[in-house]
């Protein structure tokens, strides 16, 4: 089966079969993804559109499929004050990493390396399975420290 994209967003009851796909958060960007429902069915995904869950990527007569982001390990760092905010995200930030922020938490993916240096400035984080929608991406632009001499 292939799906050309997003055809709508999952209401409360649409009286058919809903079946889910299961994408994980670093999926979301691709334009092009093999996944299998459940059932075993292959599914060819085409978009050009962001995937979410709860969007529809086909629909016939008697069933649905919609796009449901999987859980993931986690990286949860509990944040007291804005104080611990901007140093969290700093620490973050100059690893590159995409950030889900709440405000009393900042969360990005579970990596040992980071988790360890958090725990050594001090930071209450934990390694938890949850969703990682809604996130920010930090994504890197070339950056030329050069000096210019002129």
């Amino acid at each position: 089966m292939i799906c050309e994209g997003i055809i709508g967003k999952l209401g409360e009851d649409c009286g058919k079969n809903v079946q889910y796909v299961g994408i994980d958060w670093f999926e979301r960007d691709k334009h092009v993804i093999r996944k299998k429902l459940p059932s075993g069915e292959e599914i060819g995904i085409k978009s050009e559109s962001q995937l979410s869950s709860g969007d529809i990527i086909f629909e016939d007569k008697d069933r649905i499929v919609v796009v449901k982001l999987l859980p993931c390990e986690l990286l949860n760092v509990k944040i007291s004050n804005i104080k611990e905010m901007g140093r969290v995200c700093f620490e973050l930030g100059n690893r590159h990493l995409s950030l889900l922020i709440s405000e009393d938490s900042v969360k990005c993916p579970y990596d040992e390396p980071t988790f360890e240096h958090l725990k050594k400035l001090g930071f209450e984080c934990e390694k938890v399975l949850d969703s990682f929608e809604g996130f920010i991406e930090c994504r890197a632009h070339g950056q030329h420290h050069g000096h210019s001499h002129g």
